[in-house]
């Protein structure tokens, strides 16, 4: 059985990846600057990191491939939460892996999630756990019109959720979720939704990244924007210290919030690299990528300082012509390289800039581009 301690890593270590996605891809580029080999599990043939290190294609439950992993690498990390937590478990009786089987048991159930916010005296919107239609027609009576049934496990960028208004929509709601046991939650008025990117060493060691503010298209997030003065970090920070603590958690943590009536309400967590933490590639002195590989080995965390504005766009469903974006100055593009799919996640774009309206005036042009 393989456990190093923090100490004991090695500085050109060999890190093993669940799930070798975008996000996978964007570690790897991130780590290999650094000297780190990369060794991904992911059953795609086609997953975009595969071309920056080792694949074991595998699924994620399969004991041999993961096993195979642990004992090969120096630690082990993921790129997504609904990774089976029996992997985790697996993985950790042969090495270390981060982050670990609480905070992924914790984020996999919006049930359990909202709990632990709670938990910790982080407000969150008031909901019922939902496990029949019958449940669902009392639980209204309590949580009142409008609000939102979403499936307690997997669904993400808007998948398995359904708005409810009135008592019309309770059958086509129940109904589209497939009957999965669920949760209803207050519909919150919000005035904005805002994330926070924080990061958490074997150490102990924390840092945060400024707030940013986030607008989504179809449920999909669709940009960011940085604010390096908001007044919502202080508080963004204390909650997200409450959960890297509670959990003992290690890597990059993102938590989303609704801001209504000046108070922050956490909507959910994300134990990984997150699509809002993108801008950091090209905006900040140490990106959410490098950091995460920082702290799951133990060395010390680098700056969240911003280098500029930045505004993150994403790219869904096409890419425009690379020319006219690359044409523009302070503009990054990112290409994950998968095939064009609608609805699917391609790629993003950075702008950063040294002051706030330079950055605005040049997303604009982007986004006429991107439709």
């Amino acid at each position: 059985m393989r456990t190093p301690s923090p100490d004991s890593t090695p500085d050109q270590a060999h890190v093993g990846v669940i799930g070798a996605g975008q996000l996978g891809q964007m570690l790897a580029l991130a780590g290999i600057s650094l000297g780190l080999r990369f060794t991904f599990l992911d059953p795609s043939p086609e997953a975009p990191a595969s071309r920056l290190g080792r694949h074991i294609r595998a699924e994620y439950d399969d004991e041999l491939a993961l096993e195979q992993l642990a004992v090969e690498c120096d630690v082990i990390t993921l790129e997504f939460e609904n990774v089976p937590v029996s992997a985790v478990a697996s993985v950790e009786r042969h090495n270390q892996i981060h982050p670990g089987g609480q905070p992924l048991s914790v984020a996999q159930d919006r049930v359990h999630e909202k709990q632990y916010f709670d938990s910790l005296g982080i407000p969150v919107a008031r909901y019922r756990a939902i496990d029949s239609f019958e449940d669902l027609q009392s639980a209204i009576a309590d949580i009142g019109y409008p609000c939102i049934l979403k499936t307690r496990r997997l669904g993400y960028d808007g998948k398995g959720q359904a708005v409810i208004r009135s008592s019309g929509d309770l059958e086509p709601a129940w109904e589209a979720i497939g009957g999965n046991p669920s949760i209803l939650e207050q519909m919150i008025l919000f005035t904005r939704e805002v994330s926070i990117i924080s990061v958490r060493s074997t150490r102990g060691e924390v840092a945060f990244y400024p707030v940013s503010e986030n607008q989504h298209r179809s449920g999909i997030l669709h940009r960011t924007e940085i604010h390096t003065d908001d007044p919502a970090q202080a508080k963004a920070q204390e909650y997200a210290r409450h959960v890297l603590d509670g959990l003992d958690y290690v890597g990059v943590l993102a938590i989303e919030f609704f801001e209504h009536e000046g108070q922050l309400i956490a909507n959910e967590m994300a134990p990984r690299v997150h699509n809002s933490g993108h801008w950091s590639q090209n905006g900040a002195v140490t990106s959410q990528f490098e950091n995460h590989l920082r702290a799951i080995l133990g060395w010390p965390l680098g700056s969240t300082a911003c280098t500029g504005y930045s505004i993150m766009l994403n790219l869904v469903g096409s890419i425009p012509p690379r020319a006219p974006i690359l044409a523009l100055p302070v503009v990054h593009l990112h290409d994950y390289g998968k095939e064009p799919r609608t609805g699917r996640k391609l790629g993003h774009i950075n702008v950063v800039a040294d002051t706030k309206e330079t950055c605005r005036k040049y997303a604009a042009l982007i986004e006429q581009m991107i439709g």
